[in-house]
């Protein structure tokens, strides 16, 4: 408990609108109880002797004060500036670097920054540095595109770590040629006007083609390749001695009427569903889980590599498999007709959706159907040609149960983010010819309600046994970020508590749902919530509005569900014990299978790492082939949304494609346009029209730079002429109010020019 209060604390007193309070003051913004106290206090002491908080005058606290040096990760910008974040925290949170005073340090590598003062603002001290020592390189080798240039070659480095040309001296070795794709170690680094030096080290193959372009991204990411021969012997070992009809001790539920529901172009089904009613009416709801804690043992070469991978990996058109295909698409896959092991949940519901009974069990059986979501949803709506009616009667029954269980977890608190996601179209070649909103119906809520569930049930097993367990965990947002989201919300014409709970965030994005500012507007609160994550700390799950939560119905594509299905295993053979005995477990297995506290640390860090870089290779992969695409149609329209603002232009993300493209604040029109971060707008000094996030907007296509991962765009029409600077009057709603400057008040903006962090995008994908 003490290590989640420190991370509490931390968190608070590094957000930007801290202002310093006392012990008890801090307490009661972190929501601490009187019978918590004395853990907090310990948690604050700890963090005092670490040097990590200080105490001023007043007994108030705060971050150490910005010393001479400071040691951080440097992140680079393509403007040239950039910012090092400290590994140790301070007052002033990340310190700036200007243009120039970057030396040769590249995005990732750990820096020494000397710091320099540079007057004082209003209530601060502004601070400035310059990279005196790279302590620690982040990379030195790159994924870019191979070019001629003049008489000699450079490589063009993909992304938005490294922006410079990468100098590259004899390439016939390597056979390679002008717009190759390629991987280049660096072994000088740039030095005022000299290039970084490097030497190939590999050929990916043609710039622009899907090959290319999939293992650039493999590449560039580190993302695991091939299984080794003694994980793929283990595998074809355990496939050999399956045996579906030796199943002793399992329950046999190979006569009930049970179907897995997954996108078309799905391969390994870990989950099924069975629904029936009992003697009182009540729904029994089974989710049955792929057993693949029975094929990869703890300690095995499999269980090690599973470990290292930490997921399965789905780029466009590409699936990096946390586990043999063997395995994953063989005897672990549930695929219809076959005898598979499973763990089944079995869930008892009111006819209100209220949980009244929960039990577990070893289990065999088979899949009926195997539908996908798009079937699902046309059976719903009455298309039942050729479908059993058993399994018709299944589905409209999970739809009812699905809807009951959905109402009772939004009353309870559970926040719903609508953050569309984009389906690629490629031919056969691997090339995107287009895009379109990918399929959110109904079926797809009916799965993630019952998984959530199941999840739930399996973490309040867990927890009741008191034995530590791989969490997976959604931190509480604090008091100054739901103050933060309060006052951008402000922007969109929206209200909000100073101090929102869960119900006040579902109203707002009800209000929002289908208007022009929805995605915005759910990116603004997904920015204001931490990450979720993989943890034995026990602090719920805040977007679930839940109080132990797991992940579990997933064991083939992650390593956290396998890491749970061990220990129901042990469960279920009665081989776990409560707390404290658990370390004297019952077999080797059990002994082998409970890890302690630290070591779930140590993998949780790992495996939220690793789930992360997916995430981000795959989204990575699909912003490249789109623009490729987009980049043969110059000139050509886009309806966007405004999602972004900063001091140097407005970012506008593409409904279509679901891709950013920026605004140069001088293609808005002939205005003086300045950022105005309070009111959280852009504005013509002269013509008072405001550009504001999450209003439509329709754009040309000027540029694409695919290495850069960059699009330029501007406006279809200008949104002042020539002849609107100083007429007077109302201007359109579509641009916002009209806002009044003096003369006086336009001088003052233009002499402090531009101020206030970029509300940039990010990524929302719902990961429950």
């Amino acid at each position: 408990m003490p290590e989640i209060f420190k991370r509490n604390i931390i968190r608070l007193v590094r957000h930007h609108d801290y202002k310093p309070l006392k012990l008890a003051h801090l307490a009661r913004a972190l929501g601490v109880s009187n019978e918590d106290y004395p853990l907090f206090k310990l948690a604050f002491e700890e963090l005092c002797r670490e040097g990590q908080v200080v105490i001023g005058s007043g007994n108030l606290i705060s971050l150490p004060a910005m010393s001479g040096k400071v040691v951080g990760t440097f992140r680079a910008n393509p403007r040239g500036f950039g910012f090092v974040i400290p590994l140790e925290p301070n007052s002033h949170g990340d310190l700036f670097i200007p243009p120039g005073a970057t030396g040769d340090a590249v995005s990732g590598d750990i820096v020494a920054a000397r710091v320099v003062r540079k007057g004082r603002q209003p209530g601060q001290m502004h601070f400035t540095g310059e990279v005196v020592e790279i302590l620690q390189r982040a990379n030195n080798k790159f994924v870019g595109t191979l070019l001629r240039q003049g008489g000699g070659w450079v490589v063009q480095p993909d992304g938005k770590g490294f922006f410079g040309l990468i100098s590259v001296g004899d390439v016939s070795a390597k056979d390679a040629n002008h717009k190759d794709k390629v991987v280049v170690e660096v072994f000088s680094w740039p030095r005022g006007d000299r290039p970084a030096q490097g030497v190939l080290i590999k050929v990916l193959g043609k710039a622009g083609q899907y090959e290319s372009e999939i293992e650039s991204v493999i590449a560039q990411y580190h993302l695991p390749s091939e299984f080794s021969d003694r994980c793929i012997n283990q595998a074809w070992q355990t496939s050999n001695e399956f045996d579906p009809d030796k199943f002793d001790g399992r329950e046999d539920i190979t006569n009930k009427i049970i179907v897995t529901i997954d996108p078309p172009d799905a391969k390994d089904f870990d989950d099924a569903i069975s629904l029936e009613k009992d003697r009182d009416g009540n729904w029994v709801l089974g989710v049955h889980i792929a057993d693949v804690s029975n094929f990869v043992p703890a300690g095995f070469e499999l269980d090690t590599e599973a470990k290292n991978r930490g997921n399965s990996v789905y780029l466009p058109g590409r699936t990096i498999p946390m586990l043999p295909e063997m395995l994953s698409n063989g005897i672990c896959s549930l695929q219809p007709g076959q005898k598979r092991f499973v763990k089944s949940v079995y869930m008892t519901y009111d006819q209100q959706g209220k949980l009244l009974h929960r039990s577990f069990a070893n289990s065999v059986m088979v899949s009926t159907r195997r539908l996908t979501y798009q079937q699902v949803d046309r059976i719903l709506n009455g298309h039942t040609k050729d479908i059993e009616p058993q399994v018709v009667e299944l589905l409209k029954d999970m739809e009812t149960l699905s809807r009951s269980i959905e109402k009772r977890r939004t009353k309870n608190g559970m926040i719903h983010l609508d953050l569309p996601e984009t389906e690629l179209i490629m031919d056969k070649s691997g090339r995107v010819v287009d895009a379109r909103p990918a399929d959110n119906s109904y079926p797809h809520t009916i799965i993630e309600m019952f998984m959530v569930e199941a999840n739930e049930a399996v973490a309040g097993l867990l927890d009741k046994l008191d034995v530590p367990f791989m969490r997976r965990i959604h931190p509480e947002p604090d008091s100054l970020s739901m103050k933060n989201l309060s006052q951008v919300v402000k922007a969109f014409g929206c209200t909000l508590p100073k101090t929102p709970d869960r119900i006040a965030i579902q109203n707002l994005l009800a209000a929002v749902k289908d208007s022009d500012s929805s995605v915005a507007i759910n990116i603004v609160v997904l920015r204001s919530f931490e990450k979720a994550q993989y943890s034995p700390l026990n602090i719920g799950h805040f977007a679930l509005a839940s109080r132990h939560y797991c992940h579990f119905t997933s064991p083939i594509r992650r390593y956290a569900d396998l890491l749970v299905h061990r220990l129901l295993d042990c469960h279920l053979k009665n081989s776990l014990v409560a707390r404290p005995s658990w370390p004297c477990l019952h077999g080797l297995e059990a002994r082998a299978t409970v890890l302690s506290e630290q070591e779930l640390f140590e993998v949780g860090k790992h495996i939220t790492f690793t789930e992360e870089r997916a995430d981000d290779a795959e989204e990575e992969l699909k912003t490249v082939l789109i623009l490729q695409m987009l980049s043969s149609h110059i000139g050509e329209e886009l309806d966007c949304v405004v999602s972004g603002l900063a001091n140097f232009g407005v970012f506008a993300r593409s409904k279509k494609f679901g891709v950013e493209g920026l605004i140069q604040m001088a293609d808005l029109g002939p205005d003086d346009w300045k950022y105005e971060p309070t009111p959280q707008c852009i504005v013509g000094l002269n013509s008072g029209r405001c550009v504001r996030l999450g209003w439509a907007m329709k754009v040309r296509i000027v540029s694409v730079n695919v290495p850069a991962r960059q699009m330029s765009l501007c406006p279809v029409e200008p949104l002042v002429k020539i002849e609107d600077r100083e007429k007077k009057g109302k201007h359109p709603k579509k641009f916002g109010p009209r806002l009044q400057y003096s003369r006086a008040g336009r001088a003052k903006l233009e002499r402090r020019g531009s101020t206030g962090s970029p509300q940039r995008s990010r990524k929302g994908k719902r990961r429950r």
